[in-house]
Order: structure tokens, then sequence, then C-alpha cells
């Protein structure tokens, strides 16, 4: 009894000093960028009880909340319009200030390998985007990858300003879309890492509401089991963006799709759950764009043109949503990590530039398959997006095929007339259907004047 009272006390004299001190999570510190013109999320751990004190520079207003009997408090600041630099002191048992804190636009940017790869492992002109990556004014918080069965109160990140060195390891299509936003807005701008390389998006989702779901339950016990990467639903929304919840942000990028080629068919209702459960948990209906996934030689097989496809029907189903186009921004089929990262952050900004903050001017919407019309032995394609005609690199049209009531398809003639493509071939009297690009590996030459590709298609419903 008396090693039991002695073990108790020991365990009192170590933990009390512990919950008098003011403790943040990783997402709230020194170098952060705070969304401009919010209500900011500002939270962390303290002595149960105790008032706790918080203060923004820019107004010096303090905002005060007791912290509750499981030591957890949080409070909202108030945002100006982008600025800073600025702090912000916490005051409880012990008083900390938060130093070079800049008010602006703040992003996540998530997915998989082409998501997660930086310059330090392929990039296109890496060593002088490198040396160039000097934007104090930028700031980068990497989440470090880890998984976990239950929800995380915090995460391993810490906030940096952009440079040379910083840049190095951090995600490049984030980076580039955070540099061109940044350069466009003149503000601050804040870019949150959380990806992971292999990944599924069932790992991002909340595992019951996968659970919940008969299709998307029975889809993730599909997916293949690897030693390198996590596959169970909600293992990394648990560790990687649970413990974000919920700081402030403008919006999401994402570039993943990959890992679900093998349940491609729930795919679409995976991401429709996916964007629904982080704008509620983060409680703003806030703007998602994403990255259709690029040409590569996965097979014979059109699982990839099939989750292309998804793609483009999730842009459709959802308000505030974008997808980018990049299936002429790849060098080598064989490589699933194209070097280009360049081009695609820039189209993704592109569309936040646009859409979000309502910049005029910009070619951001790649020409969408619109209808067809048959004309004898021809199908005429008509295009969203096109507003000032299409254009074709090189001598012929590529990647068209056309099928009749028997379904088989055959490679097609195509020209273009105006806004729309007329297609065609020899031994097709009556045609039903026209495919584009609609293969694994297929890289279009058809573009808008503009100079976005067009987007793979099938007018078509038939089975796959």
């Amino acid at each position: 009894m008396r090693n039991k009272i002695f073990t108790l006390a020991i365990v009192i004299l170590l933990t009390t000093p512990l919950l008098s001190q003011i403790k943040l999570p990783a997402v709230i510190g020194d170098n952060m960028v705070l969304q401009q013109k919010s209500d900011a999320a500002v939270w962390g751990w303290g002595e149960p009880g105790s008032e706790i004190k918080v203060t923004g520079s820019w107004n010096n207003d303090t905002v005060k909340t007791k912290i509750s009997n499981h030591s957890f408090w949080s409070v909202k600041l108030k945002t100006p319009s982008a600025g800073g630099p600025y702090t912000v002191n916490i005051k409880s048992g012990n008083e900390l200030t938060l130093k070079n804190v800049m008010i602006g636009e703040v992003w996540i940017c998530s997915g998989q390998s082409n998501m997660e790869w930086s310059a330090s492992q392929n990039l296109l002109n890496a060593e002088e985007e490198i040396r160039n990556a000097s934007y104090p004014n930028i700031r980068l918080l990497h989440v470090k990858k880890l998984a976990s069965e239950t929800p995380q109160d915090n995460c391993f990140a810490e906030w940096e300003e952009c440079s040379p060195a910083s840049m190095r390891t951090f995600s490049s299509v984030g980076y580039f879309f955070s540099r061109t936003l940044h350069q466009n807005l003149n503000i601050p701008v804040g870019i949150i890492e959380v990806a992971w390389g292999g990944t599924p998006a069932e790992v991002w989702v909340k595992s019951d509401l996968i659970e919940a779901d008969p299709l998307l339950k029975s889809s993730a016990a599909k997916l293949i089991t690897y030693d390198w990467w996590p596959n169970k639903p909600g293992v990394t929304y648990n560790s990687m963006i649970k413990p974000l919840i919920p700081y402030s942000i403008a919006g999401a990028i994402w570039y993943q799709g990959e890992g679900n080629t093998i349940n491609f068919e729930s795919y679409r209702k995976l991401m429709n759950t996916l964007i629904g459960n982080w704008r509620s948990d983060f409680g703003k209906e806030f703007p998602f764009y994403f990255v259709q996934i690029a040409p590569y030689a996965y097979g014979k097989d059109t699982k990839a043109a099939m989750i292309r496809e998804m793609q483009t029907k999730t842009m459709y189903d959802i308000p505030k949503t974008g997808m980018v186009i990049v299936s002429d921004l790849v060098d080598d089929i064989k490589n699933i990590h194209p070097a280009n990262k360049q081009d695609v952050g820039k189209r993704l900004a592109n569309w936040a530039l646009s859409e979000t903050y309502g910049i005029k001017g910009i070619a951001y919407k790649s020409p969408m398959y619109e209808s067809m019309k048959t004309e004898k032995s021809k199908i005429r394609i008509s295009f969203q997006n096109v507003p000032n005609g299409l254009v074709m690199k090189g001598d012929e049209l590529l990647h068209f095929e056309i099928a009749g009531s028997d379904k088989v398809f055959v490679p097609a003639s195509a020209k273009i007339d105006g806004n729309t493509v007329i297609v065609s071939a020899k031994g097709i009297k009556a045609p039903e259907a026209v495919r584009f690009s609609f293969s694994n590996d297929a890289m279009g030459n058809i573009f808008s004047k503009e100079g976005l590709p067009v987007a793979p298609f099938r007018t078509d419903s038939w089975e796959y």
C-alpha cells in the first residue's frame, strides 16, 4: 500500500507542473499563417479550471476563456486583411508569445505521391527552382507521415518560412500552387502538406463513414495490403487531418487516384464522402480543386480511364470543386511521377485565382465534352470551355475511337470544325458512340486555343 501511495505521489509531482503549462498543437506556432478576415481558431491544453488569455498584436484585443476539466481550451481570434508580421500572446500558468505570424490565405495540399514528391525526388529544373525558392511570406507546414487507428489531437510538424532548404523537401505541387497565389495576390500564403505516396483515398476519410456505407465498405475490402503504406480507412485522417481541425483554411488541393484503380467503381462516391467529411469537420464549404490523374502505362485495361471519368463526375457533382487536366504534362508514360510539377501547381492556382479570388481573364478550364450529334456516318462532338475554338498539335488528331451498335470501338479519324470535332471511321456507317483518350496512357493532342488540353471522355455508358 505504501509503495502505491509513493508511486501516486511521484506521478502527481511530475504531472502537476506540466498541467500548469500552456501546450499548443503543432499547427499553432511561430511563423504560422492565420486565415485573413476570419474567426481563426487558436487552441491547446493547460491546467483545468484556470483562465487563459489570447491576444493578437494586429488589434491587441484579448480573448479570454476557461480551460475545461479535461485540460482543453479554444478561442477564436478575429483576423484583419492580409498582413504581418504579428505576434500572438497566450497567457495562463505560463506565457507564450508566437512570433513572425502572418495573416493571409491558408490551403491544404493532400493526396498521394504526385502531391508528396518534392524537388529532392523528381522535378523539372530542380536545382534552379530550389535556388530561387526564397519567399519569406510563403509559409510551409509539412505534416509528417503517421497513421493511427484512433483519432489524434496532435501531429508532427513545424511552420517554416519558404527557403531553398525548406522547399527542397516540401510538396512541389503545393509549393508552385502557393507561389502562384502569392505572386498574383501579393499577400502571405500558408500551405499545409498532408500527403502520403501510394495511399488510397479511403485512408483520408473517417472510418465510420466508410463502414456505414455498403458500397464503400465492400470496395475498401478490395484494397491490397502493402508494408510501406497504410490502407485501412481513416488511419491518415486520424493522425494527419484530425490534428489540424479546427484551423481556419481557405481551401484544399488534391492529387490522388492512382491508389484506387483497383476499386474505381466506388471512387465517385468516395470522393463525395471525403470532401463532405472535410468540409463538415472544418466547418466550411471551402473550395476543393484536384488533379485528374496523368497518363501512365498501367496495362491494357481501362481502370485509370475509369478513375478519370469518376473524377470528372465528381467535379460536376459537388459545388466549389474544379479539376485540372495534365495529359500534356507527361514526358514518359512509364514514369508514374511526371517531372513537370510547375504547370500542375499553376493550373490548380489558376482555378483558385479565378473561382475563389475572382480574378478575371485567366484561362483555367479545360475543354470538356458536352454533347454529340449523329450526322449520317459521322458524329459531331461539342465541348464546353472553348470560347475561341480548338487547335491540334501535330499532323492528325490522336486517340479518338468510334463504335456502332456492336459496341466495338475502332480507331477513328477526327477533324476540328470550329468549336466542335467531327469523328468517323471506314466501315462504321451508323455510329453510336465516341471515346477520346479513354485508356490508361493516352496523351491527346487537341487543346483550346488558350493552351489547355481537352479532357478525356466517352459518349457512351456501356459496360467498361
